[in-house]
């Protein structure tokens, strides 16, 4: 009993398949599961504070709280603000385990980085996934960031140490907090493994979203202590703050 189909009678052929996009459902022209049309709509960036990429009304500004507080990270790259439908997608990602919804946004996301890339934005050495804490990975089967982080280091060419960063005590939620409480929430939440040598090199984190940034702001904190040179952070969007 044949296991193949015959090669004169494939009923399959995964090279000219026409794919769906995942947003209309409507046949994709871009390559990639999304259309065109849907591309354009997603709620790009824009705007931004040019270290912690917080929404501003133009581009190239630094915002008050960066100015009057310098974060221990040099620049964030995010690709959209955090709206619809990308909160949707990274919602459904992230907690209903909707990986190819996470590995469509991963593929947009290293395009923004390959273009910030050819305007200088200078390229790590390593990508390091933020960390979950043992009792969240073990509820909800992944880490988001880590499949970001390989996603990108595929699409980008730059290796992954997702064995690093450590989060030895996990805490309240970070989503169920206001800003004051996420910082008094992160200390000493984070470790570094004692493999890690990030002593001279560039590195950037990788998560999803970017909202107060106490998370990156303490990885970053860690890093610096031991010797890193550069800190980025690479996430799929990035929040404006309350009342913007």
């Amino acid at each position: 009993m044949r296991c193949q189909p015959l090669t004169d009678d494939q009923v399959y052929i995964w090279t000219k398949n026409k794919q769906n996009c995942l947003l209309c459902d409507e046949v994709a022209d871009t390559g990639h599961p999304l259309c065109g049309a849907c591309q354009d709509e997603l709620p790009w960036l824009g705007g931004h504070c040019r270290i912690c990429a917080v929404p501003l009304p133009a581009s190239g500004l630094v915002c008050g709280a960066c100015q009057k507080r310098p974060p221990a990270f040099d620049r964030v790259e995010a690709a959209w603000r955090y709206a619809f439908p990308v909160d949707s997608l990274i919602t459904r990602f992230k907690h209903q385990a909707r990986w190819p919804l996470g590995r469509l946004l991963a593929e947009q996301l290293s395009h923004h980085l390959l273009h910030a890339f050819a305007e200088g934005l200078p390229r790590p050495a390593l990508l390091l996934p933020v960390p979950l804490g043992r009792k969240r990975l073990r509820r909800r089967g992944f880490n988001q960031a880590g499949m970001l982080a390989d996603w990108l280091g595929a699409a980008l060419g730059i290796p992954v140490r997702g064995d690093w960063l450590l989060r030895p005590r996990e805490g309240a939620n970070q989503q169920e907090l206001d800003a004051a409480a996420r910082r008094r929430n992160l200390r000493h939440a984070f470790a570094l493994a004692d493999r890690a040598q990030p002593d001279g090199l560039a590195v950037a984190l990788v998560d999803d979203v970017l909202t107060t940034g106490a998370t990156a702001e303490a990885l970053s904190r860690l890093l610096r202590s031991r010797g890193a040179a550069r800190v980025d952070v690479y996430c799929l969007a990035r929040t404006p703050r309350p009342g913007d």
